[in-house]
């Protein structure tokens, strides 16, 4: 199964491709964060940065987003793939959206420790 649920900040605006068949993507990164401790009990956190692409209907949706610093949660899949740039062999992986809510920034919650 192949199933990722992300939730985190826009961090760059969508980029907008349309492809030799007329389909249209859009492209845009997601910046997730994960507070952890460390052994003297000081909260880490750590940032991972994704790339994603909407397709059919999300590219509406994410046509409509004035703020890029939104934060999202995001329903998908992981996609890997390879394509040939400058003669070279490129390897690629990125989240492809099956579902998207929006969440209001007061909706965040913070790692409290027990």
């Amino acid at each position: 199964m192949n199933y990722v649920n992300l939730i985190g900040k826009m961090s760059s605006a969508p980029k907008y491709i349309t492809l030799k068949d007329g389909r249209k993507v859009a492209k845009f990164s997601l910046t997730t964060s994960e507070k952890t401790l460390d052994t003297k009990g000081n909260f880490i956190t750590t940032k991972d940065h994704h790339l994603l692409s909407a397709w059919g209907k999300w590219i509406k949706v994410i046509e409509k987003i004035k703020d890029h610093k939104t934060y999202l949660a995001i329903e998908g899949k992981i996609i890997s793939r390879f394509y040939f740039e400058d003669g070279k062999r490129r390897h690629i992986t990125e989240i492809e959206i099956n579902d998207l809510l929006f969440i209001e920034n007061s909706a965040t919650t913070k790692c409290n420790a027990a």
